[in-house]
């Protein structure tokens, strides 16, 4: 479902989400490797769900303060559930978190 111009618009952060954005009220919220994660799921359609991270340095990293949104780090950016669209925005952030701690590995 990529480029589907009837798609709800991406938030920029955690707290610019609303109903509108098709963000469900489940937010995953964690630190790990000195970065806080906020993850969502964001309803695409009736049928599919897109995983959402943000993420920002508490103790270390390369970016202090502001929050960032991930981009996608797959082309199948959408998911026939919120559950599942959820496990894998937080499977996305505990690589990401891995890719910039000199731990390649990205073990989960």
């Amino acid at each position: 479902m990529t480029g589907d111009s009837h798609a709800p618009a991406m938030p920029s952060a955690p707290s610019a989400t609303e109903v509108a954005d098709g963000v469900g009220e489940r937010l995953l919220t964690f630190s790990y490797l000195g970065w806080w994660f906020s993850c969502a799921a964001q309803q695409v359609d009736d049928q599919t769900f897109r995983p959402v991270v943000f993420c920002r340095a508490y103790g270390g990293g390369d970016v202090e303060g502001a929050e960032q949104r991930l981009p996608p780090d797959t082309d199948n950016v959408a998911y026939g559930s919120e559950a599942e669209a959820l496990r894998h925005a937080e499977q996305q952030a505990i690589r990401w978190a891995h890719d910039r701690t000199g731990d390649g590995q990205g073990r989960l």
